[in-house]
């Protein structure tokens, strides 16, 4: 018998973190490796938030807070949907965890029993099939297209809800493919979801301030109220605020389904660092203007990319709304062979071939659901990601 759980074996590690771990040892070991693969910007963390973790520090703020965070956190998080979303919140409607991932996690955890289906658009964020399968459930995949800009169809969510359906993820602006909703594309999306009423939404706004071209962001609830009492709406400081390592996210919802989530993370791990906390409250009541400036960087990042790649024989690259994610296809480029001997029989040799040959670490699109493609972060330098597009396309036009 087995001493490791059966529920470990429906579930694989994170690829992009596999990807990311593999790049160090080659940086490691002398390699000049450009790094595209970590969705984690390369801003510091704005000195005023900084100022108030070192202020929490002093004030002695490091014991124990409650489960699922400190009341001011809450208040200032149900400020921020009010302010900027127009979502009324209650802090008993509040759940914070240690980042954006606990928060879905534990809703997951809450709600899913063997054969509750779980409808995840594809492209989709490599961990959510596999936290699905972790809590139970079933995770379906429903591809959305390069012609649809990866966005999905009304027809395709109505063919893919069953009876079996309870939850419908959302992500806009998205990663891999920095698709993002209009305000009608995500209207047309709920006009199906008031049509079941048994399946509940899972809006994963992480990236919500990364969006460009005048995009304005909308989150379901927002855009269909009747939708509010089975929505569960999920946010973090990590992406806009450049706080990955702070480890904090929420998420806001029925105060029945926050209840539940906050019995699990009592007997999990329970509180989120409370300095971090600390800094949170600074981050979404302070000043805000670092994200417009921010932005514009983003912006000419993506603009960069954007152009470099699709200007590479092979490779179709559309331009994103928001994030800080490119999702090329290389349809162009199956079955070609390197000047090693690997022949590119899809994304995952792709990507394996462009870092072992070329020292550019992308990840492979099916580890998002959706070939073939390979996603770029271009959250770092202007520099490297010249440089880095200059490898990418040397790499494809050496291949025969």
């Amino acid at each position: 018998m087995s001493f490791l759980s059966k529920t470990l074996e429906r579930v694989k590690p994170s690829p992009t973190i596999a990807i990311t771990a593999m790049a160090a040892e080659l940086k490691a070991a002398g390699r000049d490796v450009i790094g595209l693969s970590a969705g984690e910007p390369d801003f510091d963390t704005p000195q005023n938030i900084k100022d108030a973790a070192v202020a929490a520090i002093a004030a002695g703020k490091t014991k124990y807070t409650a489960p699922d965070g400190i009341i001011e956190l809450k208040q200032a998080i149900c400020a921020k949907f009010e302010r900027e979303n127009g979502l009324s919140y209650e802090p008993a409607q509040v759940s914070v965890g240690t980042g954006g991932k606990q928060t879905l996690y534990n809703a997951l955890m809450a709600t899913l029993n063997p054969g509750d289906e779980v409808l995840i658009p594809a492209p989709y964020w490599v961990s959510y099939p596999d936290m699905v399968l972790l809590a139970g459930g079933t995770p379906v995949a429903v591809e959305a297209s390069l012609e649809t800009d990866f966005k999905l169809t009304p027809e395709q969510l109505e063919a893919a809800i069953t009876p079996k359906t309870k939850w419908f993820i959302f992500n806009s602006p998205s990663n891999p493919s920095g698709a993002g909703y209009s305000r009608a594309e995500l209207k047309a999306l709920t006009d199906v979801l008031m049509r079941h009423p048994h399946v509940w939404v899972m809006s994963d706004d992480m990236y919500e301030h990364l969006v460009f071209d005048g995009f304005e962001f909308a989150t379901p609830a927002q855009v269909e109220p009747g939708l509010y009492e089975r929505t569960l709406t999920c946010n973090g400081v990590s992406k806009g605020y450049a706080m990955t390592g702070w480890r904090i996210g929420y998420a806001a919802g029925p105060e029945h389904l926050i209840a539940a989530m906050r019995k699990i993370q009592s007997q999990s791990t329970s509180n989120p660092s409370s300095i971090s906390q600390w800094a949170a409250v600074e981050a979404l009541n302070g000043p805000q203007d670092f994200l417009a400036t921010n932005n514009v960087a983003f912006k000419r990042r993506r603009d960069l990319v954007v152009a470099k790649l699709n200007a590479i024989e092979g490779i179709t690259c559309p331009t994103p709304e928001g994030a800080f994610y490119v999702y090329p296809s290389i349809a162009g480029l199956i079955g070609k062979t390197t000047p090693k001997g690997t022949v590119i029989e899809n994304d995952e040799t792709f990507a394996k071939a462009l870092l072992a040959e070329a020292d550019v670490a992308v990840v492979f699109g099916a580890a998002f659901g959706l070939s073939p493609n390979f996603r770029v972060s271009y959250a770092t330098s202007d520099e490297a990601l010249t440089k880095a597009c200059a490898r990418i396309a040397a790499f494809c036009a050496s291949l025969t």
